[in-house]
């Protein structure tokens, strides 16, 4: 007689339950061991997600953060602004020359780039934006020109330019027709005038002389001239207004000016 004769069915049935369960247990602790990599794994990439978020130390909330139409992508930031110290839309039209004005919306004047548009005032600034802005690029004298003649009859005017591709940029603070502060680099120091703000400074702006070279001495250095083109809005934000950073209220209800500019300097 076998060993399983001598076992009531009770014991024999207790017997293949301690039997299945350890058959089962590798399976179990694997499904364990899974659940706890797969919570693991979440919280590592919340963690990473939530310091890429994190705001770089020494930057302000203003610069970082608020509702503003870049973060949709909706209004992409212009190459090139100019900022008014004015309220009054007829005022820079007038200044500016502009042919075959009409009023329009934020949206109707951003997405015709072949027109200047004079976006209503924003905490006493008034944009203008467009491709009929000079570029000093193209020719550093006609910017002279523009930003010291509109200067002369609106008092103070800033302008500013960043190319996202080839790192050009320039930002001009002007008032009453005296240039104040100037800098332009578009592979070379364009022009430079004025002493260093102390936005500039604070923003470790690096200004070129005009013989002075501007190659980084190892790769370990940082490309300054591309930190300087991502800087420029910063300090249109000190200075006055970055085009990209407007709050949402003052796009829903006012309405700029659109139009052709009249003239080349």
């Amino acid at each position: 007689m076998g060993l399983t004769s001598h076992l009531n069915p009770v014991e024999s049935r207790v017997d293949w339950k301690r039997v299945n369960v350890w058959e089962i247990m590798p399976v179990l602790l694997l499904m364990l061991f899974s659940v706890a990599l797969s919570v693991g794994v979440a919280m590592v990439a919340l963690v990473v997600r939530r310091a890429r978020a994190k705001p770089p130390a020494g930057s302000s909330s203003k610069e970082q953060g608020g509702p503003a139409f870049d973060r949709t992508s909706v209004f992409p930031r212009p190459n090139c602004w100019l900022t008014v110290r004015s309220r009054s839309l007829l005022a820079v039209q007038s200044a500016l020359g502009l042919n075959n004005p009409k009023p329009c919306s934020w949206l109707e004047g951003l997405a015709d780039d072949d027109r200047l548009f004079i976006a209503p005032p924003v905490k006493g600034w008034i944009l203008v934006l467009g491709s009929g802005l000079p570029d000093p690029s193209d020719d550093v004298d006609a910017c002279f020109r523009f930003v010291v003649d509109l200067s002369r009859k609106l008092g103070q005017v800033q302008f500013f330019s960043a190319s996202r591709i080839l790192h050009y940029h320039a930002w001009v603070q002007a008032d009453g027709g005296r240039i104040l502060r100037a800098y332009a680099w578009a592979g070379r120091t364009l022009w430079k005038q004025g002493t260093q703000t102390r936005a500039e400074k604070e923003l470790d702006l690096k200004c070129f002389d005009y013989a002075e070279t501007a190659e980084r001495v190892s790769f370990n250095q940082p490309d300054l001239i591309a930190t300087n083109a991502d800087k420029v809005p910063l300090l249109a934000a000190r200075w006055s207004l970055d085009p990209a950073r407007i709050e949402e209220r003052f796009l829903e209800k006012e309405r700029g000016i659109a139009g052709e500019l009249s003239r080349r300097y």
